[in-house]
């Protein structure tokens, strides 16, 4: 069965991997993003998903072309790394607010949709920093371990409906910025994963299928990690 698939931040890097992989699987996909070109046969929205009002037309434009969201995917989010006594207030909120705050909008969003079909689909995706800590990304690792906490509650306040709600917790992923990291730093990240090199963006996306699919019906709050072992499922 064909189902509306939404992912926030969907136009590149894990994102996209995931948008390709539920076009891959049947489904009808739509990313949002902030102005870049979007490939077919993706359906792009323009959203700030800091923006109550970019968030509602993102979903009316998505619901006038493929109907209500089943799937959504909250994947959108931003950095802005510095170390705690020089992060200024605006930093950490303004991290917050993309990577936190707009995830509770787009899931309360879909929620809608979802309650009224008695079903569906919620998946945040978070990042081991959020369990592990990282110098220097105190804003990010508050904003992603909130996505757990967040997700926890919704999945006890929907399960009644058959709505799920998971976290993925990505590590080090082969990216544009690990691309761009030195050969020193890369060494050290890979010596402390356990399968000794960087995850695909196609895994993380292979995940996110798999916590949408049936065979995933029973699993709702869980934090699954797609890490090599860094975490060890901390």
């Amino acid at each position: 069965m064909t189902r509306t698939v939404l992912v926030t931040g969907g136009n590149r890097g894990i994102g996209l991997a995931i948008a390709r992989a539920f076009v891959a699987n049947g489904d009808d996909v739509a990313v949002t993003h902030r102005g870049a070109e979007v490939p077919e046969p993706l359906f792009g929205v323009r959203c700030d998903v800091t923006s109550d009002a970019d968030v509602e037309a993102a979903f009316a434009a998505v619901e006038e072309r493929f109907g209500p969201v089943q799937v959504l995917v909250a994947n959108a989010g931003i950095t802005d790394d510095t170390l705690l006594l020089r992060m200024s207030p605006e930093s950490f909120q303004r991290v917050v607010d993309a990577n936190l705050t707009g995830a509770f909008r787009v899931a309360k969003r879909a929620a809608q949709g979802m309650l009224r079909a008695r079903r569906g689909r919620l998946i945040f995706v978070s990042s081991v920093v959020a369990l592990m800590g990282s110098p220097g990304q105190a804003n990010y690792a508050a904003s992603k371990a909130g996505l757990i906490g967040f997700a926890r509650s919704v999945a006890r306040e929907l399960g009644g409906r058959s709505i799920t709600a998971n976290v993925i917790a990505p590590g080090f992923i082969e990216t544009d910025m690990t691309a761009g990291l030195g050969e020193a730093r890369k060494a050290e990240i890979l010596a402390g994963v356990p399968l000794h090199r960087y995850g695909t963006a196609d895994e993380v996306a292979a995940t996110a299928v798999f916590l949408a699919s049936d065979a995933a019906a029973y699993i709702t709050g869980v934090v699954l990690p797609v890490d090599g072992g860094l975490g060890m499922g901390i």
